[in-house]
């Protein structure tokens, strides 16, 4: 069994020319990242992560170069601040191998302590490290570093396939802390995020295996579920989050879903002290790898699989953007196409992809919901994959129907202020024309 060791001991076995990798979120070992902050003798070191919720200053070194699959604030700040940081279009699902491949000669992560037997949960997180963090262990020419805090509740997997655990034997550099879970309040509802949550509602069947994210229309989505006379409720989701607790809570979940039956699975968690502190020992959540969680044909699989996600802009053909905003890099791809092509395995599934119907940009009203996108514009998912689009002013149902039908549909929930180009775009589109219209 390795000796425990304190952050600044352990950051002091990276080199200063190396890789690393981290997990996502809620996994990444904040007090290792904090002492390697305060290092300043890099040369190159490589970073491999996700959605930073540590410490920035690591990445503010000028020869850190930290690449990211999934921009959240910390990264969109580096960025603006010229931080030597890169975005690796991947899907979630794809983590895994990748990582694989880079192969970096140190892996880290968070988990909880030891129990009597030597395990150390992954806590929080088992995405697209869980395979890499055990070969790294098991590799004499690599370096596996695991954050222990007894702030990290201890969660499950699957035995015997899914562990979900590290064992000590296997872990070179065992860092104790008192580091806690980055807690991630949901935010208030507006009127439209009610009003688009009860529209998803009304599409959701009782006995759906569920997917849900974080935000406030989910949250309240999940908050409707939990009151409503429905249940028989499973969950089946990449995150799984402070609203998917309560509908628990509520006995609204059965998990009768046809495979992982009796137990909700994610793979990461992230939400409120609460949400951490009822996972600790609850063994009726079980955390499995991204690869599993995010498989389409396993999504697909599930008793009535609806999955709730969003976007930021659609147009009349069902193209989406949901991870940037005038080409640049806003958030990421994550498990977003993964839970759309899922429910489209099946007629009975359903995907649904919730959007305010405006945005106000310099003071100007502008739909999200256009006849076409214009240059520069980064796809998110395909029009042949979109299935319920939801704003506040209704679901517009895309799927088997045509260019024409679908921009009608859309129009229907559009802002109306913006239905009339949409319904033009949508006439000139039929017949399989093009919806741009032609300047003279």
């Amino acid at each position: 069994m390795a000796p425990t060791i304190t952050p600044t001991e352990a950051a002091a076995r990276v080199r200063p020319v190396d890789t690393l990798g981290i997990p996502l979120g809620t996994g990444q070992p904040a007090a290792f990242l904090e002492a390697l902050g305060k290092r300043d003798d890099w040369e190159e070191l490589r970073v491999y992560g996700a959605l930073l919720l540590a410490d920035p200053k690591l990445f503010q070194h000028a020869n850190v170069h930290y690449l990211s699959g999934f921009f959240g604030p910390i990264e969109r700040m580096l960025r603006d601040e010229g931080a030597n940081i890169s975005f690796a279009p991947a899907d979630f699902r794809r983590f895994a191998p990748l990582l694989e491949e880079q192969a970096p000669r140190v892996m880290a992560t968070a988990a909880a302590p030891p129990d009597s037997s030597g395990w150390c949960s992954l806590s929080l997180h088992a995405g697209g490290t869980a395979a890499e963090l055990a070969r790294a262990g098991a590799d004499p020419n690599r370096i596996l570093a695991v954050e222990v805090s007894a702030r990290f509740p201890h969660t499950p997997g699957i035995a015997p396939d899914y562990p979900h655990a590290l064992h000590v034997d296997g872990i070179d550099l065992l860092v104790e802390s008192d580091a806690q879970p980055f807690p991630l309040e949901d935010p208030a509802p507006t009127e439209a995020d009610r009003a688009i949550a009860e529209h998803a509602a009304a599409v959701i069947p009782e006995g759906a295996t569920l997917q849900t994210g974080i935000g406030s229309v989910p949250s309240t989505l999940v908050g409707i579920l939990a009151e409503g006379d429905g249940g028989d409720y499973g969950v089946h989701s990449e995150m799984f989050t402070t609203g998917l607790m309560q509908l628990h809570e509520a006995g609204k979940v059965t998990n009768l879903k046809g495979q992982f039956d009796g137990v909700s699975v994610a793979t990461f968690a992230a939400g409120t002290a609460q949400l951490y502190e009822w996972l600790d020992g609850n063994q009726e959540v079980a955390f499995l790898p991204v690869e599993v969680i995010n498989s389409p044909e396993l999504i697909g699989a599930n008793r009535l699989m609806t999955t709730i996600n969003g976007a930021l802009a659609v147009d009349i053909h069902g193209q989406v953007v949901a991870d940037t905003i005038n080409g640049a890099q806003f958030s990421g791809i994550g498990g977003h196409e993964d839970f759309i092509s899922g429910p489209a395995l099946s007629l009975e599934d359903r995907s649904l992809l919730c959007l305010r119907s405006t945005v106000t940009i310099d003071g100007e009203l502008r739909s999200r919901i256009v006849p076409w996108f214009g240059e520069g514009a980064v796809i998110t998912t395909p029009r042949h994959q979109v299935d319920v689009i939801v704003t506040e002013y209704g679901a517009a149902e895309l799927q088997g129907k045509t260019v024409n039908q679908r921009g009608q549909a859309l129009a229907a929930v559009a802002h109306p202020s913006f239905r009339d180009e949409l319904l033009e775009a949508a006439e000139r589109a039929s017949g399989g024309r093009s919806a741009i219209a032609v300047r003279r």
